[in-house]
C-alpha cells in the first residue's frame, strides 16, 4: 500500500468522487486501505466542492491523495482523478461502499486479458428494511442475466475499473450529466459501440446502503430513468438491448400509459369486461417470472414484488417522459445554422 499520494508509479489507482461525504467515505477509505492480498494501490479522493468536513475526513487517512475542485459533479470529478492517476488500470467505486477485503484483486483479475478494458463489480447489502432487500434481489437479477454474457456493455461507477490510457481515450465520463446518474452508462456504451471487451466479476463486491423507504426507492427510479433517456438519446442502438437491462422491463413501462387509456375507454364505452382490469392482468403476469425468483429468496419481497414493479413502471415512464420533455427542449433552444 502507498505511504503516501505522490506520483509514484503504482499498478493500480482508485479513485472516489465525494460531495459531502463526510459520514461516509472514512469507511470507504478504510476498507481500501485493508484490502488483500497487499498490492501498490494509489487512492485518490476528489472533493467534489463540499461543504462539510469531508477534506478533514480524508486527511486523517495516511496514504490518500486527496483533490478539490468546486462542484463541478461526479462525472467532472472522476475524471481529475483519472487524470492525476498513475495505475495502468483506474478503479472507481463510490464515497458510500465499503469493498471487501479482496475487491481489487477481484476487479483486476479480468484484465489479464489484454483485450479486456473495463470490468464491472457488483453490490452487496447488509440492510433487512423489506425496499432495500427487494432492491438487492433485483441486483441480483440483473446480474443473473449479465452472467450469461461473454462480454457486457453496462459498467457502474459504484464497481467499475477501466484500462487508463482507453478511459483517457475516450475523454472520460461525459460531464454533461451533473448527477450520478447514467454518466457511467453512457461512457460503457461508447466504448461497446468500438467494439472495445468489458466484463462482469461478481466476486468484485461492494456494500452498499439501498434506498429504504418506497419514496426513495421510486425517486431513484425516476431520476435514473431521466438521465438513462439522454444516454441513449447519445447511444441510440443500446435502446434496442443493452446486457443489464431487462426486455420484459422495457415492456413494463407500457403500464402507466396502458392503464391510463383503458380507463378512459371504460368510462366512455362501458364494456362488459373492463379494460382496466385486463391491463392489470396482463401486467401482473409480466411480474410472474421475477416475484417467482425473488419468492426463492425472500418469500415476503416475493409476494410484494409485482406491486412494487407495477409502481417502479410508473416511475420509471414518467421519469422517461420528463427526459424526452429535457431533450426536446435542449435541441430546441440550438439556434439553426444561418443561411449561407
Amino acid at each position: 500500500m502507498k505511504s503516501n499520494g505522490s506520483a509514484t508509479d503504482a499498478s493500480v489507482s482508485v479513485v472516489i468522487p465525494t460531495f459531502n461525504g463526510h459520514s461516509r467515505i472514512g469507511s470507504c477509505l478504510h476498507a481500501l486501505l485493508s484490502q488483500s492480498p497487499p498490492r501498490d494501490i494509489q487512492i485518490i479522493a476528489v472533493d467534489d466542492g463540499s461543504t462539510d468536513e469531508t477534506a478533514g475526513v480524508v486527511q486523517r487517512y495516511e496514504g490518500v491523495l486527496l483533490l478539490r475542485q468546486s462542484n463541478l459533479g461526479p462525472a467532472a470529478a472522476r475524471n481529475r482523478g483519472a487524470a492525476q492517476a498513475t495505475g495502468a488500470v483506474i478503479l472507481f467505486t463510490d464515497d458510500d461502499c465499503v469493498p471487501v477485503s479482496g475487491w481489487v484483486e477481484a476487479m483486476l483479475q479480468p484484465f489479464a486479458d489484454p483485450e479486456v478494458i473495463g470490468v464491472k463489480g457488483a453490490y452487496r447489502t447488509r440492510q433487512r428494511k423489506l425496499v432495500a432487500r427487494f432492491v438487492q434481489i433485483e441486483y441480483e437479477d440483473r446480474y443473473r442475466m449479465m452472467s450469461r454474457f461473454q462480454y457486457i456493455d453496462f459498467v457502474d461507477t459504484y464497481a467499475a475499473g477501466f484500462r487508463r490510457d482507453r478511459f483517457l481515450e475516450m475523454s472520460g465520463y461525459d460531464t454533461s450529466f451533473p448527477l450520478a446518474c447514467a454518466e457511467d452508462i453512457e461512457l460503457s456504451y461508447r466504448m461497446s459501440a468500438r467494439g472495445w471487451k468489458m466484463k462482469f466479476a461478481p466476486q468484485a463486491v461492494v456494500y452498499h446502503t439501498h434506498p429504504d423507504s418506497l419514496w426513495r426507492y421510486l425517486r431513484k427510479k425516476y431520476k435514473f430513468a431521466f438521465w438513462r433517456v439522454l444516454a441513449v438519446r447519445k447511444n441510440p442502438t443500446k435502446g434496442v438491448s443493452d446486457s443489464h437491462t431487462p426486455q420484459l422491463m422495457k415492456a413494463q413501462l407500457l403500464f402507466l400509459p396502458a392503464l391510463v387509456a383503458a380507463s378512459v375507454a371504460d368510462l366512455a364505452l362501458h364494456p362488459a369486461v373492463s379494460t382496466a382490469l385486463l391491463v392489470l392482468a396482463a401486467f401482473a403476469l409480466t411480474t410472474l417470472p421475477f416475484a417467482l425468483r425473488a419468492m426463492a429468496k425472500d418469500a415476503a419481497v416475493g409476494l410484494l414484488s409485482p406491486l412494487l414493479l407495477a409502481m417502479r413502471s410508473c416511475a420509471q415512464c414518467m421519469g422517461v417522459i420528463a427526459g424526452f420533455v429535457h431533450a426536446w427542449r435542449k435541441t430546441s433552444k440550438v439556434p439553426a445554422k444561418a443561411p449561407a
